[in-house]
């Protein structure tokens, strides 16, 4: 046994080494090619395949199309007969891609070198665990102080890689200005890389088993959601990228919607990379797929927002908007999400993240007002209005800053964030200091008019009489105001359209895994004296709301409450009501065959547990993805929120849960 685990420490050690000559590649230690001469491109330079597998070392640098494009689906029209179409990929104007790596290069090398992190830290935190378990298992010394070393070593590299990828997340060239001006830095979030996931064999499974339906027909649809899902790992710094993301996140309420219940998930294992300190997390719950694709808008808003023009009025306008759509995102992640497997979702964080995009916006207020500073530089009250603005500033990171310095932030929080934070909040403690002075010593004179009021301001007597300046340094620090504070703002889910890519299912109000019904039929129905023998109401189902007693109907099996599905083998589940009233009335005397469902209550139903009929959530998660929705004929209690996701948060909050939409 000695031999045995002597072998593997060696072996494993000869890994090591390798990975360390590796390491030094990624770290750019590898001296530059001579001028002229070929050089060997680096697998940094390489488009992304999958978070975990290496990039091709070719210098071939044209992106196939099956790796960069994912289709969206459009609004698809309701009519007779649009139920059994399938999913089609949408003409190329409307087809949302994800970036394409081989035209951005600077974007491309730093996402290879993030996904290349991972795979090293993957592979590391692999080794330890068998270093771990290799100590518990033998008791012979000897082996357990080569095994000791061995820990020490993987942990140093560990922290190697950790500190490798902050300096990815700070070097400043994710959040690269558009301009050449000299401007303060700000802090970009990476974004969470993911793994490729295998929709099909679940998916399938639950389509045929709960829908009654055929699941190797909805391959094109399956196919459609993994291909959106490959795009939004690499969506570009721009509105097209917001865009591709937040519909990917509206795909997900819709399959939270049509395949979840709080008692069954779907069985698929989503696992995604920490932002912040690279390591891998795992969970099954869909709810953790949407926190993650959440926290990506909120991180592609800090990269868009940092690489602004600031030496603009427009830039700043728009740096102001996405730090302030980042804060919003994580506040709403924050409120939600509980039980978070990763630590840059852990609610210490999102509100250290919510804090930090509140600062930078409020950075670029004081930028803004800087802007007019040339023409108001001997005006007194403009230089004390920067002054204030400028101490606001310093006041919202020494916020940030303090958060930054507590546990458990302080174990991950990149430190050339903290050290930043610190410059900022001292810089503009000093700049309001400058431009106090400045108001004070270089303004025009005063009016005799305005000497009352600036004596009340500055000068104290023995007798308080109204606001005056502290004359105490502590009292001075507050003296922090703003005329515009930037709020978070919500990401707006509802503008980005989307249609169910699995609309061809039926409405999400009855055909849905909370639901369980019994499919009838088909049954022959032929006109009497007095008609069919049954009134009909609503819309995508059309449900049958009275039968006649002793009608045709009602000797057929038809009962109140059932949904029309088929009017002469004619799919009809997102018919309207004038649709099928119109059939029905075109019937000759060869009769109508129709084919229709009853949806059982919880008694009936074969599985034990809460199986009630969740249509009110359901119709509100298909409102939230920006779908109208027939409302039901028949209500039902409220469902249970999904596991995982806080509901203490949403008690006296209609307008703040994880929903694009409120509630109806």
């Amino acid at each position: 046994m000695l031999w045995l685990a002597s072998a593997a420490v060696r072996r494993s050690r000869r890994g090591r080494r390798l990975g360390s000559r590796k390491f030094r590649t990624l770290s750019g230690l590898r001296p530059a090619p001579p001028a002229g001469g070929t050089a060997t491109p680096r697998r940094g330079q390489c488009r992304v395949r999958a978070p975990g597998v290496p990039a091709p070392a070719t210098a071939s640098r044209r992106a196939r199309p099956e790796q960069r494009a994912a289709m969206v689906p459009e609004d698809r029209s309701d009519g007779p007969g649009a139920g059994e179409e399938s999913a089609r990929l949408q003409a190329a104007g409307t087809v949302r891609k994800g970036c394409d790596l081989s035209t951005d290069s600077l974007h491309g090398r730093l996402q290879s070198r993030r996904a290349r992190i991972h795979q090293q830290i993957d592979r590391e935190l692999r080794m330890r665990t068998g270093a771990e378990n290799l100590y518990r298992a033998t008791s012979n010394a000897r082996v357990r102080e080569t095994v000791a070393l061995e820990l020490s070593d993987v942990n140093s590299s560990l922290q190697l890689l950790k500190e490798e990828l902050a300096g990815l997340d700070s070097s400043g060239d994710m959040g690269q200005p558009e301009s050449e001006g000299v401007t303060a830095p700000m802090i970009p979030l990476g974004l969470k890389e993911t793994k490729p996931l295998d929709w099909a064999p679940p998916l399938k499974e639950l389509i045929c088993r709960h829908f009654g339906e055929d699941g190797a027909s909805y391959e094109a649809e399956i196919r459609e959601l993994e291909d959106l899902r490959q795009a939004t790992r690499t969506p570009s710094r721009s509105k097209a990228g917001l865009e591709l993301l937040t519909a990917y996140y509206n795909q997900l309420c819709f399959l939270e919607a049509r395949f979840v219940t709080p008692a069954r998930s779907l069985g698929l294992l989503f696992h995604w990379y920490d932002s912040l300190t690279g390591l891998p997390a795992q969970q099954r719950a869909l709810a953790f797929e949407k926190g993650s694709v959440l926290f990506n808008i909120g991180a592609l808003h800090t990269q868009i927002g940092a690489r602004q023009n600031r030496s603009c009025p427009e830039g700043i306008g728009r740096a102001v908007e996405a730090f302030q759509r980042a804060a919003g995102a994580f506040s709403l992640l924050r409120e939600n999400f509980s039980h978070a497997p990763s630590p840059d979702m852990s609610p210490a964080s999102l509100s250290m993240l919510e804090q930090l995009m509140r600062a930078q916006a409020q950075e670029c207020v004081f930028e803004g007002l800087l802007l007019q500073a040339p023409r108001a530089a001997h005006d007194c009250l403009a230089q004390l209005r920067l002054a204030q603005e400028a101490a606001q500033v310093a006041a919202e990171y020494r916020l940030v800053h303090r958060t930054m310095a507590q546990p458990p932030v302080r174990g991950y929080a990149p430190f050339p964030w903290i050290t930043l934070v610190h410059v900022k909040a001292e810089h503009f403690h000093a700049l309001a200091h400058y431009h106090a002075a400045l108001g004070l010593c270089d303004g025009a004179s005063v009016a005799e008019s305005e000497l009352p009021v600036l004596e009340k301001v500055f000068l104290s007597s023995a007798e308080a009489r109204g606001p005056a300046l502290p004359q105490e340094r502590k009292e001075r620090s507050k003296l922090a105001k703003t005329q515009q504070r930037p709020e978070g703002r919500t990401p707006s889910f509802s503008r980005v359209k989307v249609a169910d890519i699995f609309h061809r299912l039926g409405p999400l109000s009855v055909f849905s895994a909370k639901n369980h019904w019994r499919l009838v039929g088909p049954v022959h129905l032929s006109r009497g004296e007095g008609g069919f023998g049954f009134t009909l109401r609503g819309d995508s189902p059309v449900l049958i709301a009275a039968v006649v007693p002793g009608g045709r109907a009602a000797e057929a099996g038809l009962k109140e409450g059932d949904y029309i599905v088929s009017v002469n083998g004619q799919p009809c589940r997102w018919w309207k009501h004038a649709e099928v009233v119109a059939q029905l009335k075109g019937v000759g005397d060869e009769g109508v065959s129709l084919q229709v469902v009853t949806l059982l209550p919880a008694a009936e139903l074969p599985v034990s547990g809460d199986r009630r009929p969740a249509l009110g959530g359901l119709l509100r998660s298909q409102k939230e993805c920006g779908q109208e929705t027939p409302v039901p004929s028949r209500g039902s209690p409220r469902p249970r929120p999904l596991l995982g996701w806080n509901r203490k948060a949403n008690r006296g909050k209609t307008g703040r849960r994880l929903s694009p939409a409120p509630q109806p």
